[in-house]
C-alpha cells in the first residue's frame, strides 16, 4: 500500500522543525548547551493510532496528478509516432510542457528527436528548409499566442513556398484553468486566427480522440499537393492530465494521397500546342518536388529540343544544359508559346515592370504568343495576401501536379512528333546550345571585373567557393535575396545542388533555413553549403548554437556588405528621383560603426570560424580550413567582406 502524502500541515510542521535545528545550529556552542538541557526529552513510545488515522492510512490514495504514471501527451506521442517525422524543432515552453515531457520519456526522444532552438522563427525555418530536401515535413512547437507571433514568419515563408511544417502551439483554453499572470497574456480562445490566413488548415482539438484524428488529417492535408503549413492548438490540461480511458482511444491510419495528375484532354491539347509552335519555351518554377521532376523536365525539353527558363523556385533544370536559356530573356520576347510549369508569377514572364520613376509595366512578349500552364498554384489561394502575383490570362489552364503530369505530357508530345518536325527541332536545339554557350562565357567574362578588388567581388567569391566543391558531393541550400552569380557560373546538375529561396522574401530565413536542409542533407554525407546576406544573418545569429549542440555539419558563407544594400540603393534612387543628393542613404540601412565580427560570433556559439576576410588572396585557404572542419562534422562559418550586390 501507498503511504498517504503528508497534509500541507504536516508538510508546514516538518519544515519549522528543520528550520529550528537549522537555528540551532547557529547558536554559539554554550547557547547551544543551554538550549539542550534545556529542551525536555521526547516521548520516543508512538501513540496507538486512532480511528480517524487507522481509517486515513487504510484507504486507497486518491488520484494525484503529480506522480501520475502517464498523461494525455503520452497519447500524442503515440499518434506522432505513426506519422513519418524525424524530428521536432522547438523553443521551449510551459504550455506545452506535457507532449514535451512525454517526447523525452515515454518517446525516448526518437521519432521524432528535438532540435533546441533559441527562436521560434529559427524553428519553423529549419523545418521549411529540411521539408524541401528530405520530401517530408518537420513537427515544429511554439508557446502559445506569444511563441506563435514570433514563429509567424517563418510560417508565412513556408506558405509563400508551398512547403509543408506541421506546427504545435501550447494553449490554455478554459479561462478557469489559467494561472494569474503570464497563463493569461498567452492564451487565446482561437490562437490559431493569428496565422489562418497562411497555413493550409488548423484545429484545436478538445479531446485526445478529437487529437488523433485532427493530427493525421493535418499531415495530410500538409503533404497534399499543393503543400503548405498547419497547425494544431493543444490544451495544456489535454496533454498534462491522466488518460480517462486509454482502451476507447483508437489512431487512424495515414493513407498519403496520390499527386493529381492533369487532365487527359488537356495534356493532349498542351502536347499539341508544344509540337506545333515554332518557338516555345517552358517556365518553370516549383516543379521538381522529387529526383524525377529534373529527368522528366529533361526529357521533355530534349524531345522538343526547346527553351527552358527556371524561376528558382527549386532544382527544376540542370544549369549547364544546352537548352538552359534562364538568364536569356530574348527567347521570352521570341516565343510564340510559353508553357508555366508550377509557375507562381507567369505574368512577369511576358511582361516587365519598373518603380524607378513611377510603377508602371508593359508586355514583353511576342504579339499572338499562346499561353498555358501545368501545375496546382490556382488551387491555393486565399485573399488577405497578395503572394499570388498579378493575374495572367492564359489560352488553357492545366490543373494537376506538374511534376506528376510530365510523363503523360512527354508520351503524348511524342505520338505527334513526324521526321519533318525532329529536323526542325535539332536545327531549334542548336542555336539555343550556341546562345547558352555564349552566355556562359559572358558569365565567366563579367566575374573577372574587379577580381583582385577589395573588398571582395561576389563573383571572385564565388568562383573561390566552387574551386574547393565541385569535386565533392556538395549541395547549396541557400542564397542571399537576387544572388544568381552561383546559378551562372556553377554545374548545377542533379536534384540536390539547389534549394531554393525563402519563398516570401522574409529576411532571417537563409540561415535557419539552410541548416534545416543541412540536417536532410547529413545522412547523405553531402557536402552543405550556404551563402547568406550579413543584413539576414543578424535576424537569428542564435542557429549557429543549434548546429553546434546537435553537431550538424554545414559551411555558412556571410556575404558581409556591411549593409542592407538593397534598401541602401532603394533609398539613393529615392534621393535621386527628389532631386535630394545620396549622401545620407546610409541612415538606417548599413552595418557600421561598429562592423560585426561574424567569425567571432561563431566561434562564441562553438562553430569553427574564419575572418572577416577582405583580400581575395586569403580567402581559399579560410575556406580549405573551414571546409575540413566541416568534413569532421563541425560547422563553419566564413565571413567575407564584399563588395555591395
Amino acid at each position: 500500500m501507498r503511504k498517504r502524502r503528508n497534509s500541507p500541515d504536516v508538510a508546514r510542521r516538518n519544515f519549522l522543525k528543520g528550520a529550528g535545528l537549522v537555528g540551532a545550529a547557529a547558536l554559539t556552542p554554550v547557547a547551544a548547551a543551554k538550549a539542550q538541557v534545556a529542551a525536555p526529552k521526547a516521548d520516543l513510545k508512538a501513540a496507538a493510532p486512532g480511528p480517524r488515522q487507522v481509517a486515513l492510512e487504510t484507504q486507497p490514495p486518491a488520484k494525484d496528478p503529480v506522480t501520475q504514471t502517464s498523461s494525455g501527451g503520452d497519447f500524442m506521442v503515440d499518434v506522432i509516432k505513426t506519422l513519418d517525422i524525424d524530428y521536432c524543432a522547438i523553443n521551449c515552453a510551459s504550455s506545452y510542457r506535457g507532449i514535451h515531457e512525454a517526447m523525452i520519456n515515454h518517446g525516448g526522444n526518437v521519432k521524432p528527436e528535438i532540435l533546441t532552438c533559441t527562436h521560434e522563427e529559427i524553428a519553423v525555418h529549419m523545418a521549411q528548409g529540411y521539408a524541401k530536401l528530405a520530401g517530408k515535413p518537420m513537427l515544429m512547437m511554439c508557446h502559445g499566442v506569444v511563441g506563435l507571433q514570433h514563429a509567424a514568419m517563418g510560417i508565412y515563408n513556408a506558405w509563400c513556398d508551398r512547403v509543408p511544417v506541421f506546427v504545435m502551439i501550447g494553449n490554455i483554453t478554459e479561462a478557469d484553468k489559467r494561472g494569474p499572470g503570464a497563463e493569461w497574456q498567452h492564451s487565446a480562445i482561437d490562437p490559431g486566427a493569428l496565422v489562418r490566413e497562411f497555413v493550409k488548415w488548423d484545429d484545436q482539438p478538445a479531446s485526445l480522440q478529437h487529437f488523433a484524428e485532427s493530427a493525421v488529417r493535418a499531415y495530410k492535408i500538409a503533404t497534399t499537393l499543393p503543400m503548405a503549413p498547419v497547425l494544431l492548438s493543444l490544451d495544456a490540461e489535454l496533454q498534462e492530465n491522466p488518460i480517462a480511458d486509454r482502451e476507447s482511444l483508437r489512431i487512424p491510419k495515414l493513407a498519403k494521397v496520390v499527386p493529381p495528375q492533369a487532365d487527359s484532354g488537356a495534356i493532349a491539347e498542351l502536347a499539341k500546342m508544344l509540337v506545333a509552335a515554332e518557338s516555345p519555351v517552358l517556365v518553370c518554377d516549383r516543379l521538381s518536388r522529387t529526383g524525377a521532376g529534373m529527368k522528366h523536365l529533361v526529357e521533355l525539353a530534349e524531345t522538343l529540343q526547346c527553351a527552358v527558363v527556371d524561376n528558382g523556385g527549386r532544382m527544376n533544370f540542370p544549369t549547364r544544359h544546352p537548352l538552359n536559356q534562364t538568364f536569356n530573356r530574348s527567347v521570352l520576347t521570341q516565343a510564340d508559346l510559353v508553357l508555366g510549369l508550377e509557375t507562381k508569377d507567369l505574368w512577369a514572364a511576358v511582361n516587365s515592370f519598373t518603380d524607378r520613376i513611377e510603377r508602371t509595366s508593359r508586355p514583353t512578349a511576342k504579339k499572338g504568343v499562346k499561353l498555358a500552364s501545368l501545375g496546382t498554384p490556382d488551387l491555393l489561394i486565399k485573399s488577405n495576401y497578395q503572394e499570388f502575383a498579378r493575374y495572367q490570362e492564359v489560352d488553357l489552364a492545366a490543373a494537376g501536379d506538374g511534376e506528376a503530369s510530365l510523363p503523360a505530357l512527354i508520351e503524348a508530345v511524342k505520338r505527334l512528333i513526324d521526321p519533318g518536325r525532329k529536323s526542325a527541332y535539332e536545327a531549334r536545339g542548336k542555336k539555343l546550345a550556341g546562345q547558352q554557350l555564349a552566355a556562359r562565357e559572358r558569365f565567366r567574362s563579367d566575374a573577372t571585373a574587379g577580381w583582385d578588388s577589395s573588398p571582395i567581388s561576389v563573383p571572385r567569391m564565388c568562383m573561390e567557393i566552387y574551386a574547393q566543391i565541385k569535386d565533392e558531393d556538395w549541395s547549396l541550400v541557400g542564397t542571399s535575396t537576387g544572388n544568381n552569380w552561383p546559378r551562372m557560373l556553377w554545374d548545377m546538375d542533379k536534384p540536390h545542388r539547389w534549394n531554393g529561396g525563402s519563398g516570401g522574401g522574409g529576411v532571417g530565413y537563409t540561415l535557419p533555413g539552410s541548416l534545416g536542409a543541412a540536417l536532410a542533407n547529413k545522412p547523405h554525407g553531402r557536402l552543405t553549403l550556404a551563402i547568406g546576406g550579413d543584413g539576414d544573418f543578424m535576424f537569428a545569429p542564435g542557429t549557429l548554437w543549434t548546429a553546434a549542440h546537435h553537431r550538424i555539419p554545414m559551411l555558412y558563407v556571410v556575404l558581409n556588405n556591411r549593409a542592407y544594400h538593397q534598401e541602401y540603393m532603394y533609398v539613393e534612387a529615392m534621393a535621386g528621383r527628389h532631386m535630394r543628393g545620396v549622401s545620407n542613404a546610409h541612415i538606417g540601412t548599413t552595418l557600421t560603426d561598429p562592423y560585426i565580427d561574424y567569425a567571432t560570433v561563431a566561434k562564441g556559439f562553438g562553430v569553427h570560424g574564419e575572418g572577416p576576410i577582405s583580400d581575395p588572396n586569403e580567402l581559399a585557404p579560410a575556406l580549405k580550413r573551414a571546409i575540413a572542419a566541416v568534413k569532421s562534422g563541425q560547422p563553419a562559418l566564413v565571413d567575407v567582406v564584399s563588395e555591395p550586390r
